[in-house]
C-alpha cells in the first residue's frame, strides 16, 4: 500500500500536484499562497509563489506592481529613491526633492557626493576656489563676496602682510601706525612680550609695555623712587626738577598730603606750613 503524502493543511492528497516545503512540511499551492504568501504594497494581492517577491523595507510587491509612483516606470533591477513611502525612480525623485547645484544650477543626483555651506549645495567637483579654480573639497576655505578661496589663494589675492615678517595676516591682527600687525609680531620693543590686548605706549615709534617704558624712560618719584608714568591721565607733582606721585607728596614730618596746598622745602624734605615754623 502506497504511503499517503497529504497537505500539512487542508489534508488533500499531493500526489501529482505542486507543492511547497515549509520547515519540511509540504503544503499545496492554494494552502501556501494563503497561510505565507505576502501582500503587494500596489495591489494588495498576494504575491504567489509562481511570481517573484521584490521586497523594500518589509514591504513586499509583485513584479509588474514594482514602479515609479510618478511616471509608472518598471523600478526591477534599477536604483530608486523613496518620499512619503512611495517609490520614485532617480530622475523624478531627483526633479522634485534633489538639490540644485549652486555652481552649475543642475540637479546633485541622489548618492552623489555634494557639499554644503549656508544652505548651498554643490556638485564635489563644482564646489572649487573662484581663483585656481582646483576643487576644495574637505580642505579649509574662505568665502567672500559670494565666492569661496582656498587659504593660499585667499591669502595672495585678499589678505593684508604683517609689517613684521611679511606673511599674510588670516585672522585677527594689529593695526598699529596704520600698519597691519600680527597679534604674535607685535611685541614690547624691550621684553620682548606680546602687547595684543594691554595697555601699551611708543617712544620713537618703538612700542613698549608700561613696565618696560617706565623703567627705561620714566622719571622717579622723589619720595619713593619707583616709576612716574604719567599714563592713563595720572597726575603727579613736579617742583624744580624734581617729581612726586599725588600720594607721595606729602609732609616728611607730619605726613600731611601738601597736594593743593602750600609747602616749604628744607634741603630734599618737602614741608607743611606748620612743621616748617620750626625751621
Amino acid at each position: 500500500m502506497t504511503e499517503r503524502y497529504d497537505c500539512h493543511y487542508c489534508k488533500e492528497s499531493l500526489f501529482g500536484k505542486k507543492y511547497v516545503l515549509r520547515e519540511d512540511n509540504p503544503y499545496c499551492i492554494k494552502c501556501y499562497e494563503s497561510l505565507y504568501s505576502n501582500t503587494c504594497e500596489e495591489c494588495k494581492k498576494p504575491i504567489g509563489c509562481n511570481s517573484r517577491d521584490l521586497s523594500y523595507k518589509d514591504r513586499h510587491w509583485h513584479d509588474d506592481c514594482f514602479h515609479c509612483f510618478q511616471c509608472q516606470r518598471p523600478l526591477v533591477d534599477k536604483p530608486f529613491s523613496t518620499k512619503d513611502e512611495q517609490l520614485l525612480c532617480t530622475e523624478c525623485y531627483s526633479n522634485e526633492y534633489s538639490s540644485k547645484c549652486h555652481a552649475c544650477k543642475k540637479i546633485i543626483m541622489p548618492g552623489s557626493k555634494k557639499m554644503e555651506h549656508k544652505g548651498n549645495s554643490w556638485h564635489e567637483t563644482c564646489f572649487s576656489c573662484q581663483r585656481c579654480q582646483q576643487p576644495i573639497g574637505t580642505k579649509s576655505f574662505i568665502p567672500k563676496d559670494s565666492h569661496n578661496y582656498c587659504v593660499p589663494c585667499y591669502e595672495k589675492q585678499f589678505a593684508m602682510q604683517c609689517v613684521h615678517c611679511k606673511k599674510p595676516i588670516t585672522t585677527g591682527g594689529v593695526t598699529y601706525h596704520d600698519q597691519p600687525w600680527h597679534k604674535d609680531c607685535f611685541l614690547c620693543t624691550g621684553c620682548k612680550q606680546q602687547l595684543s590686548g594691554q595697555r601699551f605706549t611708543s617712544r620713537d615709534d618703538f612700542a613698549y609695555c608700561l613696565n618696560c617704558y617706565c623703567n627705561l624712560y620714566a622719571k622717579k618719584c622723589a619720595s619713593c623712587t619707583t616709576p612716574i608714568s604719567g599714563l592713563g591721565g595720572s597726575k603727579y607733582i613736579s617742583f624744580e626738577e624734581r617729581q612726586w606721585h599725588n600720594d607721595c607728596f606729602n609732609c616728611k614730618k607730619c605726613s600731611v598730603s601738601l597736594v593743593g596746598r602750600g609747602f616749604l622745602t628744607e634741603r630734599d624734605d618737602i614741608l607743611c606750613p606748620e612743621c616748617g615754623k620750626d625751621m
